[in-house]
């Protein structure tokens, strides 16, 4: 881990860069550095007088308004979703759980998408019932003496995610003019956000991915199912706290910037073939990574079909889908843990 996390870090920094960098309009390196080092000198000020910013630079409102508080979102959003992955694929003892794959995310954009219509103030609220609901269905129906085999949870998960998407799909359609833009958003995107959203999913992504993180022994014991419990560990307990982390990590998520798919599912593979399977070190790892790995899917988002943005849903899934397929064939020829 000594040797990763700088690392990791280090990529944190520049795929943040990069993605305040490229953009429509062509900026300079100094006019990025200078706009972020205007912009939080002047949050500073509010509340320590004696700190002066100076003067504004040119390209401040492209900086600070547009591209930082909508890469940090990107940022946030891919943390929190690898985290969800991690956590699901200890709590189901299965490698390929994922928020998106056991349909979470789907059962999360119900509740995003009736906040979105009827009660936009209480959207994240929603969306973290829907959730949790999601979670408890899918895992109910997946479940096999005490187990959550492969082929249960994905057939599980698939046919909740259906279902799951035709309800959305219903609420959006009969939005009428206003439809077309809420299913732009389901598909993904960090369009129009702005520093409220930033701290509000900094909050949630502190709250889900520290308590992970501060979990990481937990997560190891949960691996080893009802024997967990000759080592001291509450299994029923500790179960219900992980369901709690990832619905509330996945919810807030969809609620801020649509269904994402396969983020939880590629960023902690590659981390466990690099790290191993600790969660001391696999956990904040993955975090990280997927944070990366999702800025840069929204760069390609806004930059490979110019002048036209795509869903960042898309190119996840572009990226996602092949390695999922890749990773069933392990897991068929016994390559894959379980």
């Amino acid at each position: 881990m000594r040797r990763w996390l700088p690392a990791l870090a280090l990529l944190s920094v520049v795929s943040l860069f990069l993605g305040t960098y490229v953009g429509s309009v062509s900026l300079s390196p100094s006019d990025v550095t200078a706009g972020i080092a205007y912009g939080i000198k002047s949050t500073l000020s509010a509340f320590f007088p004696g700190i002066f910013p100076g003067e504004r630079p040119k390209a401040f409102i492209i900086v600070w308004e547009l591209r930082f508080p909508r890469v940090l979102l990107a940022y946030l959003v891919g943390l929190s979703l690898a985290s969800a992955g991690v956590a699901s694929q200890a709590l189901f003892r299965n490698p390929l759980a994922d928020p998106y794959i056991i349909g979470v995310s789907a059962g999360a954009g119900i509740g995003a998408a009736l906040g979105a219509i009827y009660a936009p103030q209480h959207m994240g609220g929603l969306a973290l019932t829907s959730a949790l609901l999601s979670v408890f269905i899918v895992y109910s129906v997946s479940r096999v003496d005490g187990k959550v085999p492969v082929d249960t949870l994905l057939l599980a998960g698939i046919a909740y995610g259906f279902l799951a998407s035709a309800v959305t799909s219903y609420l959006v359609i009969t939005q009428g003019p206003r439809g077309h833009l809420t299913w732009m958003w389901l598909m993904g995107t960090f369009n129009g956000k702005g520093w409220e959203d930033v701290v509000e999913m900094f909050i949630i992504a502190l709250l889900g991915v520290g308590f992970l993180v501060w979990k990481w022994r937990e997560l190891n014991l949960i691996l080893l199912g009802e024997e967990s419990i000759a080592l001291g560990l509450d299994l029923h307990l500790y179960r219900k706290l992980f369901i709690g982390a990832i619905a509330l990590l996945t919810a807030f998520a969809v609620s801020t910037a649509g269904i994402i798919g396969f983020v939880g599912l590629v960023s902690p593979h590659v981390m466990r073939l690099l790290l191993g399977p600790n969660h001391r070190e696999l956990t904040p790892a993955s975090a990280l990574f997927g944070g990366v790995l999702l800025v840069f899917a929204d760069l390609l988002a806004r930059t490979v079909a110019k002048p036209t943005e795509l869903p960042v849903g898309i190119i996840t899934a572009l990226m996602g889908a092949p390695f999922f397929l890749y990773l069933l064939m392990k897991h068929k020829r016994g390559e894959l843990y379980s």
